[in-house]
């Protein structure tokens, strides 16, 4: 028994640090029909771009969903969760004073995530007139990448502290059950 779970945890970890050290993926491309926006707070950080788009919510969410999802190397898919947030936090999460209808994250766990936040004009004031033409919203993406040696080393203390930990639990029981006996 223990001999199988030896390399059951063996298998586990080798697929686990393989996972980690998949080549990050490139910033995902814009929907078709958008525009990149030139504006100073959209091009100050080279992790963050702006469009503006007439694509709804939803398409702009599938667009960004199969962008992420694209193979990194040979085929391989890495899985990834949307997680929706409220549109206040785009204030912390993409940029300070960033409008916001709508925030969502699609996220490789454990490695990284790409941020979609979207404006949508809700009134006549904000239209978004840009280079003579109108537009649905504004969306803004934000890829929040790791290293992966700093992912790999961190997995190896877990995995060295799952080892550890399960050695302990194991003598514990052990005592007890030799306490149990005795008695």
């Amino acid at each position: 028994m223990k001999k199988i779970t030896t390399i059951l945890f063996i298998f586990i970890s080798i697929f686990f640090i393989t996972y980690l050290l998949l080549p990050n993926p490139f910033f995902p491309e814009p929907p078709l029909d958008a525009l990149q926006s030139n504006e100073p707070a959209d091009s100050e950080d080279v992790m963050r771009r702006a469009y503006f788009t007439n694509y709804n919510r939803e398409e702009v969410m599938e667009h960004y969903v199969s962008e992420f999802k694209k193979p990194v190397t040979l085929g391989l898919h890495i899985p990834s969760y949307r997680l929706n947030y409220p549109p206040e936090e785009a204030n912390v999460i993409i940029r300070d004073r960033t409008r916001s209808t709508f925030l969502e994250e699609i996220v490789h766990p454990l490695r990284e995530s790409v941020y979609v936040n979207g404006f949508k004009p809700t009134s006549e004031k904000d239209a978004i007139f840009i280079e003579g033409k109108e537009w649905n919203q504004k969306i803004t993406v934000r890829l929040v990448s790791s290293a992966s040696l700093i992912r790999v080393v961190i997995a190896l203390v877990t995995l060295l502290l799952v080892v550890i930990l399960t050695s302990e639990w194991g003598t514990s029981i052990k005592g007890i059950f030799n306490q149990r006996k005795k008695q």
